[in-house]
This record gives structure tokens, sequence and C-alpha cells, in this order.
């Protein structure tokens, strides 16, 4: 009876320290994440500052590519094994996240403006990028032409948006305060992408932890703890940037994710394979991206900024959109 009872109490004291270190990886993942897209943040300003470019093409190029790499290498490690759901899901999940969670999120912490060149240039193309991809995805097979036009029209687009930058910039006055040291900078920008990534990876294999623990299916942990926390760099960047004024970074870090993922990711995923099957259960799923793409515009359009009750709406479609796939 006393040796049952100590193996009772051996076993819920390694529950119990299970428990508690990954509890604690939640809380390092959190702090991770808030102190990285703070310095991020600041990284980002000062080489925009020192390179003459706008904080909203540095959020777009710089931020937004930068946070979306992970899903660069899922979808093309997902491509090379022929796994087009992964590869096309994990492009379009994410979109939808950019879009319904992380705008919708920032903007009921503090409301997102949004500029003319956002309104008219930038939102625009990664409307067009996204009906392209629905349009090609939909004949079934996105095979390596098509990959190589995405790429193409990724590299035009950050071209003319850092020439225009540029161009604007000869305009605009030098900064009151010297910025940074550049190599400074861009340590600061990299230090602060790795300790993200860190940060979000220890956060989602916590909560996985406790959620296998509890009973909770892979698939509904994919579809939830993985598919958010995939996104927690775009998420802290963004609310980060909003909190130190920065909205231009933080709307531009979201539409640069959305055309990052849709040009970059899907461009390089299918030329190293053709994604097969394109066509094949995303059908659903292709329509709520671009109706939040939609939606997005026409919100911005609206006040020029998200305000508060239009970031709950985008949060909310987002939930709904969560639980349908979830109970589906």
């Amino acid at each position: 009876w006393h040796y049952q009872v100590r193996i009772l109490h051996f076993t819920f004291l390694i529950l119990h320290l299970d428990l508690i270190s990954n509890l604690l990886y939640i809380l390092l993942g959190f702090v991770l994440l808030i102190k990285g897209g703070d310095y991020l943040v600041d990284g980002a300003v000062a080489i925009a500052q020192r390179a003459k470019l706008s904080k909203m093409v540095i959020g777009m190029t710089v931020v937004g590519f930068g946070t979306s790499m992970p899903e660069l290498l899922v979808s093309a490690q997902s491509a090379l094994v022929g796994n087009s759901g992964i590869a096309i899901g994990n492009v379009v999940g994410s979109n939808i996240a950019n879009i319904g969670l992380i705008l919708g999120v920032s903007s009921l912490i503090v409301p997102i403006a949004s500029s003319r060149v956002t309104l008219r240039i930038d939102h625009p193309f990664m409307f067009l990028s996204a009906i392209l991809f629905v349009a090609v995805a939909m004949t079934g097979t996105i095979e390596r032409w098509a990959g190589v036009l995405f790429v193409l029209m990724l590299v035009g687009f950050v071209w003319y948006q850092v020439a225009a930058s540029r161009k604007a910039s000869k305009q605009d006055e030098e900064p009151a305060e010297k910025p940074m040291a550049l190599w400074k900078a861009m340590l600061i920008v990299v230090v602060s992408f790795g300790a993200m990534v860190f940060g979000a990876d220890k956060l989602i294999e916590g909560a996985s932890n406790i959620a296998s623990d509890l009973g909770v299916t892979d698939r509904i942990i994919g579809l939830t703890i993985v598919a958010v926390g995939t996104s927690l760099p775009e998420l802290f960047a963004s609310v980060m940037a909003s909190i130190k004024g920065e909205s231009d970074m933080a709307i531009g870090n979201i539409i640069g994710s959305v055309t990052f993922n849709i040009l970059s990711v899907i461009g390089f995923s299918s030329i190293i394979c053709p994604i097969q099957d394109s066509n094949v259960g995303f059908g659903f799923d292709y329509l709520v991206m671009l109706f939040m793409a939609a939606i997005l515009w026409i919100f911005l359009r609206t006040h020029h900024k998200l305000v508060r009750w239009e970031g709950l709406v985008l949060t909310l479609l987002y939930v709904a959109y969560m639980v349908k796939t979830i109970y589906s």
C-alpha cells in the first residue's frame, strides 16, 4: 500500500512539473514575442531612416517578408514531398489570420490609420495577387510558369515601392534625431526576428503539450494553437507598431505578409514542384480569403483607418471561420 502511494505521489509530481514547464514555455514565448516585437519596430524604423525609405515600405519588405519566412519554409518543404494541402492551406490560413486576427486585434488596441498609397496601390496589388492566385489554383495545378510569374510580380512590386519611396524621401526633412547606425539596426532586426520565431515555437510547444494532456485532438490543435501560433510574429509586430504610433508599419506588415505569402511562398513552392490538386477542398477558404481582403479595403476606405468596431468585426469573422473549420 505504501509502495502504491509513493508511485501515485511520484506520478503526480511528474505531471505537476510537466505542467509547470509547459506554462513556463508559454510565458517565455510571450515575453520573447513582446520584447522581440518592441525592438523589431525600433530597428525597422532606424533602417527606414538610414535607407531613406518610408516606414510603409520597410513594413512591407523587412518586417512583412521577415515575419512570413516560416510560411515559406513550411510550404517549400511541403511542395518537395508533394503535400499540396499543407503548402496551400498554410498560405491561405495565414492570410485569413493576418487580416482577421492580426489587423482585427491590433486595431482593437489602437486604431490603425491608412494612407492614400495603401488604398490606391498597396492593397489593390495585394488583392490582385490574391485573385490571380485563386484563378490559377482553381485550374487544378499551380504550374512552374505561374510560380515564375508570381516571383517576377513580387520583384517588380518591391522595386517600384523602393524607387517611389526614395523619390518621395528627397522632399522630406531629415529626422530631428540622428538614427542609430545601420549595422546596429540590422542586428537588432535579425535578433528580434530570431527571438520572435523562437518565442512562437516555445509558446506553441507548451500550449500543444497542455492541450494533448487534456485529450484535445491533433486536428483541433493544428487548426487553433498551431495556426494562431505561426501568426504570432506578425501579430506582435503589428501590435507593437500600433502602440508606438507607427501605423504605416503596422498595416504595411500585414499587406506585405499577405503579398509575400502569395507571390513568394506559392511562387517558389510551385517552382520547386508544381502544386497538384490546388482546387480540391479549398473553395470555401479561397472565398473567405478574398472576402476578408475586400472588406479590409472597404473599412480602410470608409474612415481612412481601421477603427475599433471594424477591428471587432474582423476578429469575429475570423473566430466564425475557425469555428466553421473545426466543426465542418
